[in-house]
């Protein structure tokens, strides 16, 4: 049997479908590129915002054709839209045939022999506990090209923020054990891995849950002994949660990529208390303070909510003079999305739509004047990039520099006219840039 695996949302719901992938080659299954192949189709959803949901549902819609004029007998739901709408599936979108949900991606194999071999029409589900961690092996299929990978810490979220949905969709925050973490960075590394990208809805907890401390910074130590492992990058780091042994860990080993994702969400204090978020103006500026002066290089990226209930120009003017005075090397927005069941959906004076989306338009303009004049200063410097593809048809190889994530950050462009493979590391000397990347010249052979 032949299966199309659709994976939408972040790079955690990607870590489960790259699970869920693990145990279906482990069943014998085989994998198709083009749904119209396939006899069963699963599409992994996200949740997390309107937008996201509206993908997800015309996905499944889209999906949900093939098995007219398709070869397709069965298509299976998974992830967060399966987990927050359970209820309403089968009236909603008949065509489907079973849902799984966020902590219950091991059932995938069940839910596909059941749904080809069952005489039973109506829809099946499977739905665990969100108080556990589900299997956590060394099988992670790696979807990502082979040279970098999200290695996921932990699993949901205890902060409750007031716009958040994700303690209802993914349970509590809950740390996978330190020796399981290890072993599959060390598999990953086996693999051909090169960078590994730790991801969690905050990372920055980690094993407080546990062992009733921050051990971020020894699982940090631990991974870097891995041999063939070059980067190590952190992504969702919540700024409160930021400690001077983290600081000092990522300042003196020298895998750890010296960037940090640190949402913050917003700077005005009224606004930040009533997002329940856990900071505030005056501390953000020290944690922000002290990790420029404890890590000169160090590049900043953080996300910022604009048009939350009640933001008032003064205090969208607070926000763009903070990003402004911060310079944060890279920086994702995102209008307020009212979510049921969460509190700021009940909060007086929403914002319209209309003003959500000038101020949107404002902040990225400012931060893209930001990123301009920061790429710009790198003119004349010589990067360490990860090599990861090549332009069709020229003499110019694309890649990544320790200040970019993959698919949210920029990109170098190589020019070279020897032949580069995927994962090599080159030195790059840059001599020219965008708002967003940056061009430059080999000059030193792949090591």
């Amino acid at each position: 049997m032949t299966i199309y695996f659709f994976s939408l949302g972040c790079d955690k719901n990607l870590v489960d479908s790259e699970e869920m992938l693990g145990l279906l080659n482990e069943s014998g299954y085989s994998f198709v590129d083009s749904p119209e192949d396939a006899d069963v189709i699963v599409v992994n959803t996200c949740a997390f915002i309107n937008d996201a949901k509206e993908e997800s549902i015309n996905s499944i819609i889209e999906m949900g054709e093939y098995k007219k004029a398709g070869s397709c007998k069965a298509l299976i739901v998974t992830g967060c839209l399966a987990e927050r709408y359970k209820d309403e599936f089968e009236k909603l979108l008949p065509e489907v045939d079973a849902i799984v949900g966020t902590n219950s991606f091991t059932s995938i194999v069940d839910a596909i022999h059941t749904c080809l071999d069952s005489d039973n029409k109506s829809l099946h589900k499977y739905f665990n506990s969100l108080d556990i961690i589900e299997r956590y092996d060394d099988n992670q299929v790696v979807t990502t090209g082979g040279y970098y990978a999200y290695l996921k810490i932990a699993e949901g979220c205890s902060k409750h923020c007031t716009y958040c949905a994700i303690p209802f969709i993914r349970g509590d925050y809950r740390s996978v054990p330190f020796e399981k973490v290890i072993k599959r960075a060390e598999a990953l590394a086996n693999k051909g891995v090169k960078e590994l990208i730790l991801v969690a809805q905050e990372t920055t907890m980690y094993g407080t849950d546990l062992y009733g401390k921050k051990e971020l910074p020894h699982l940090l130590t631990e991974i870097s002994k891995i041999d063939g492992i070059q980067w190590i990058r952190l992504l969702y780091s919540y700024p409160e949660e930021i400690n001077d042994e983290l600081i000092q860990e990522i300042k003196n080993n020298k895998k750890v990529c010296h960037y940090i994702d640190m949402p913050i969400q917003h700077s005005s204090d009224d606004i930040l208390k009533k997002m329940g978020r856990r900071t505030s103006n005056a501390e953000l500026v020290d944690i922000i303070g002290k990790l420029r002066k404890e890590i000169p290089d160090i590049v900043l990226r953080t996300s910022i909510i604009v048009g939350f209930p009640g933001e008032s120009e003064d205090d969208f003017n607070n926000l763009l003079g903070f990003v402004k005075d911060m310079k944060f090397e890279r920086l994702g927005a995102f209008s307020y999305s009212q979510e049921e069941d969460t509190a700021a959906a009940a909060f007086p004076n929403q914002i319209d739509d209309e003003v959500k989306a000038e101020r949107f338009v404002k902040l990225m303009s400012l931060q893209q004047e930001i990123s301009a004049d920061f790429l710009e200063s790198l003119i004349g410097k010589t990067l360490k990039v990860m090599v990861e593809g090549k332009l069709v048809d020229e003499d110019v190889y694309i890649g990544r520099s320790y200040m970019d994530a993959p698919g949210v950050d920029g990109n170098v462009f190589i020019n070279c006219e020897s032949d580069l493979m995927s994962g090599d590391f080159v030195d790059v000397l840059i001599t020219g840039s965008s708002e967003y990347d940056l061009i430059g010249d080999l000059v030193v052979e792949r090591f």
